[in-house]
């Protein structure tokens, strides 16, 4: 409620949540160490870097100008959905957390070379991001039903291939009409 009334920033309010989850006794300490997946940490923790680094040397300019002058001309839509299918495309190979430290930079940088707000933009490669179908290995959830459900690699991308693009028809107008560029 805090956040959205703008009292406070996002990531007050969850420490702040977190910390009375805790003291509350909702979850323990242990449990929590528990949950930490310590590769993940890892590689998001080495990413952080080398985002900020394609920020610091206009990396993310370079690329964003680049895409410019493929979304320079077309409508806002298409632009989101190009984004939302780039950051779709990365997650496979990375982890979800990891695309969106790597393409953020530059769909806010896209965004603004285009004279539009970034927010649109941001939420594609949020959305983009968490939409990884395709495969059982560019998101944990997908691993963990792999074996229970008896799935072979080849079954998540006849099932997922037609989710993605359900996803890339229906995302970036609806993007558009919560986040207006």
């Amino acid at each position: 409620v805090m956040v959205g009334f703008g009292l406070i920033p996002v990531s007050i309010a969850f420490f702040g949540a977190a910390v009375i989850i805790v003291a509350l006794g909702g979850l323990k300490m242990r449990d929590a160490y528990a949950a930490l997946d310590g590769p993940l940490l890892i590689l998001i923790a080495a990413l952080i870097p080398v985002s900020d680094a394609i920020q610091q040397t206009g990396g993310a300019d370079l690329i964003a100008n680049l895409l410019r002058g493929v979304f320079g001309e077309v409508p806002p839509v298409i632009a989101v959905g190009g984004l939302m299918f780039a950051a779709m495309a990365v997650t496979p190979f990375l982890n979800n957390a990891a695309t969106v430290l790597i393409v953020a930079p530059i769909g806010a940088s896209l965004a603004i070379q285009l004279g539009y707000r970034p927010d649109a933009f941001l939420m594609a490669v949020a959305v983009g991001a968490a939409c990884d179908f395709l495969t059982p290995i560019g998101h944990q959830c997908n691993t963990l039903v792999m074996g229970p459900g008896g799935y072979r690699f080849g079954d998540y991308a006849r099932l997922g291939a037609p989710l993605s693009v359900l996803v890339l028809l229906c995302g970036p107008p609806l993007i558009l009409l919560f986040w207006p560029v």
